[in-house]
């Protein structure tokens, strides 16, 4: 799949210095490797994704998505003395500093795969790594639904729960890089067992893709995936409908925390489960207003725009976060 001009909104962060030129972005995911060329204005000259092919080992995967990003330079008008960077996102835990996967979930058998030095190796460039959610939440911030806003919290409800918060202006990383695990904020502290972290009662276990639909299937509906328990709730199926409203309550309750916590403009929701859209964001809006303390129930609770794209878009933002604040110093 092989996109050319897509143009993510740009904000107060948007306009950056010229001479930054553009970085080559990848992102990748269990499923899914995504390659980009995103210049600081957020707009996406080339964009191509392929399957990860997790099984056949991090060489081969490796490989392709190098070999993906060769040809999203070529197809994007972007000359290569202008790609100043390289970014990189992926799911974590990770070793952001060093550039190191240490064990991502998603990935078995990836433990300790150096991503930044064989990146630097293969294009003669600086290279960042950063966690996935947590890219999207700058991406989102700076080019997408969140532009324009200092202080956001962002979500995506795909196969798991992931997240990122951006305050002033800068991405919340925590003490080791790993911080921003929204989708582990505790719901219901005796509640269903989590998939993610074992632990039980998270948001992804309620709020999740997966979830969603795991729940519906306890309760006897015949449901694949969340978009089969939101279209049997949208037609007034009874069973769905209660589903679907314990999906918001919980998900009202972890986004209620967060702004309480956070305080920030507004909250953005990104993933699969979003397809939903109003169904879902309607209620939502209205259950975090009524229980935010105080200011905090000001928080908008908005659709996130980048789309497919967010992943490497973010990676993108974050490799231009590290130029701007000298980490990296850019190519060229």
């Amino acid at each position: 799949m092989t996109s050319t001009g897509a143009r993510a909104a740009v904000g107060s962060d948007g306009a950056h210095a010229a001479s930054l030129g553009a970085v080559l972005a990848f992102d990748i995911g269990g499923t899914k490797l995504a390659a980009g060329v995103v210049d600081t204005g957020g707009v996406v000259h080339a964009f191509e994704a392929a399957p990860t092919e997790a099984k056949r080992g991090p060489a081969a995967a490796v490989a392709r998505l190098f070999d993906l990003g060769r040809r999203v330079v070529d197809a994007s008008g972007v000359p290569w003395e202008e790609i100043r960077a390289v970014g990189v996102c992926c799911g974590g835990p990770l070793d952001r500093e060093r550039g190191v996967l240490l064990a991502p979930l998603h990935l078995p058998g990836w433990e300790g795969l150096e991503l930044t030095a064989l990146a630097e190796e293969e294009f003669e460039r600086p290279a960042t790594l950063e966690n996935d959610a947590t890219a999207a939440a700058l991406g989102e911030q700076r080019y997408g639904a969140g532009a324009g806003a200092r202080d956001v919290v962002y979500l995506t409800l795909s196969t798991g729960v992931g997240g990122g918060v951006v305050l002033g202006g800068r991405l919340f990383r925590g003490s080791t890089g790993n911080g921003g695990e929204l989708g582990h904020v505790t719901v219901d502290w005796r509640g269903r067992h989590c998939r993610g972290c074992g632990r039980h009662g998270c948001l992804e276990a309620y709020v999740s893709g997966t979830s969603i639909a795991e729940r519906a299937r306890e309760t006897g509906l015949d449901a694949a995936t969340a978009a089969d328990v939101a279209a049997a709730a949208r037609d007034g199926d009874p069973t769905a409908v209660r589903v679907w409203d314990e999906t918001i309550e919980a998900l009202a309750c972890g986004i209620v925390s967060l702004v309480n916590v956070f305080e920030p403009e507004l909250v953005v929701l990104g993933g699969g489960v979003m397809r939903s859209g109003e169904l879902l964001l309607a209620p939502l809006r209205e259950r975090v207003r009524r229980d935010a303390v105080g200011p905090a129930a000001t928080a908008r609770v908005v659709e996130a725009a980048l789309g497919d794209q967010v992943g490497v878009v973010g990676a993108a933002a974050t490799a231009f976060e590290a130029i701007e604040t000298g980490a990296v110093v850019p190519h060229g």
